[in-house]
């Protein structure tokens, strides 16, 4: 089954704008009235971005060129706060873990295992072992 649209028929006052392939057609027909881009816009992001990309495409050269660079701009600076974020769980991992590592060493030493075989078990140095071995002792 094949249907024909006329789009020159379509009348943007007669038809209900909150059928979502009537906003497609409207756009389709380049309605040139600006309360009416607004409203087929409305709740479509798909549609939005349709539109703002055909506006992008319409500006000139230098237009076009800061566009652009705005948003090389944005990815960039999205691209860097991902980085960031990446980074500082990394470092909470491993401030975990070697909070972790601290507990474990505290319950050996605790229930009488002796310094080497803490620092074994844990990877914690021989100055961090002292360290709560003292610690324990007050």
């Amino acid at each position: 089954m094949i249907h024909f649209m006329e789009l020159p028929k379509l009348e943007e006052q007669k038809v209900r704008i909150s059928d979502k392939l009537v906003k497609w057609l409207l756009f389709l027909k380049g309605v040139d009235k600006p309360e009416v881009w607004e409203e087929i816009s409305m709740n479509e992001p798909a549609l939005q971005k349709a539109m703002d990309t055909l506006e992008f495409l319409s500006q000139n050269e230098e237009a076009r060129r800061l566009y652009e660079m705005r948003q090389k701009a944005l990815h960039d600076e999205a691209s860097m706060i991902d980085g960031a974020r990446e980074e500082g769980r990394q470092e909470g991992m491993q401030e975990g873990m070697h909070k972790s590592k601290i507990e474990i060493a505290k319950n050996l030493l605790g229930i009488g295992i002796d310094a080497a075989n803490v620092i074994e078990a844990t990877g914690l140095t021989k100055d961090e072992v002292q360290r709560l071995k003292e610690e324990l002792m007050q």
